[in-house]
């Protein structure tokens, strides 16, 4: 086996704690990854409190930048030294009929998540990013532009394609209305992504807080969803509106903003949502979802992102400082996105 050093959470605390971690040794088809930075998630969060009933010892961690260390026999595609990227699955059948079509994220026989998952070989449960080496399959990395910095790159492997796939079904592109509910770290993205589309962006808050990062980020606008004047004025205004709000909150006076054969697409998990037929027969709305995406779509996303100089607004902190940044992304004070530097775990714990 192959020894790294790690940050896991044991009991759903959020007081992770610095441990060993075994990795496999490397079959023909691996690559190992020395990891340089992870992006800290909103469903980490949700994974150490056991909402998608993790149990157990977890390492959490599926958006991350590094470098190649070792490669197996059959390798081809990268060699040691090589920057990749590395997203939310690591493993999937390859030959169901949502594999054939690049979207292995919704492989018929479960994709193999980053962390928390099942092995497909071996059956052991999978351990993630927050951890200096990891070790999967060569085609699940992915190369990494040169021209984007690897710390603020990392949560484009989650966040950046969470956002991306939605926008690029619904044909997002010049005279195309987007309107992005929630200004996190899916939501500044896709602002980001959406602008460099051509599109027309509209940012939909609570509060004005955030109206002059909204139009740093691209944004034509900020719509104050407590204001009943400007939602009414909205009715039947956005082609596609990108719900990333994390927290439960109302869908009905989203829906009301879609236009007609308008999208709303709920990405942010917010739990359980009531909604009645009524609401999408008027206008013909339609309700999708998207979780995170496949190898084409992911590949396709960080050549957009080389070609329009995008990546993350992020805070950049040492892995020791893992619960703070839990704490903190809990209440919703970042901007946009934090990120680990993992070279921290090269030192002897204190």
């Amino acid at each position: 086996m192959r020894l790294t050093t790690g940050w896991q959470s044991v009991d759903g605390s959020t007081a992770l704690q610095r441990v060993a971690i075994e990795r496999r040794e490397l079959r023909d088809d691996d690559i190992a990854v020395r990891i340089d930075y992870c992006g800290v998630c909103h469903s980490d969060l949700h994974r150490i409190r056991g909402v998608f009933r993790d149990e157990g010892a977890l390492v959490p961690g599926h958006e991350f930048t590094g470098t190649v260390a070792a490669v197996g026999a059959a390798v081809t595609t990268f060699a040691p030294g090589d920057r990749v990227a590395v997203g939310t699955i690591v493993d999937s059948c390859g030959d169901c009929p949502m594999c054939q079509v690049g979207q292995e994220n919704f492989c018929y026989a479960g994709a193999t998540s980053t962390y928390g998952g099942t092995d497909r070989v071996d059956g052991t449960t999978t351990q993630g990013g927050y951890s200096r080496e990891y070790v999967l399959r060569e085609r699940f990395a992915y190369r990494l532009p040169g021209g984007l910095d690897p710390a603020a790159a990392a949560p484009l492997m989650c966040a950046g394609i969470t956002v991306w796939e939605p926008m690029r079904a619904a044909g997002v592109g010049p005279g195309t209305r987007v309107a992005v509910a929630g200004l996190g770290g899916l939501g500044h993205l896709a602002v980001k992504f959406a602008a460099a589309l051509g599109a027309e962006v509209t940012v939909l808050s609570r509060t004005p807080d955030k109206a002059a990062d909204a139009r740093r980020l691209g944004a034509t606008g900020l719509l104050l969803t407590t204001d009943d004047k400007q939602t009414e004025q909205a009715r039947g205004r956005f082609d596609l509106i990108l719900d990333t709000i994390s927290a439960p909150h109302d869908i009905p006076p989203l829906l009301r903003m879609a236009a007609l054969d308008g999208t709303l697409s709920l990405l942010g998990y917010p739990g359980e949502i009531p909604l009645r037929v009524m609401d999408l027969i008027y206008g013909r709305k339609k309700l999708t979802s998207s979780g995170t995406g496949g190898r084409a779509g992911t590949a396709e996303m960080l050549l957009f992102c080389a070609e329009h100089g995008i990546t993350a607004d992020i805070e950049l902190l040492p892995s020791a400082r893992v619960q703070e940044a839990l704490a903190r992304l809990d209440r919703g004070d970042v901007r946009y996105r934090f990120v680990l530097d993992l070279a921290d775990l090269d030192q002897p714990a204190s």
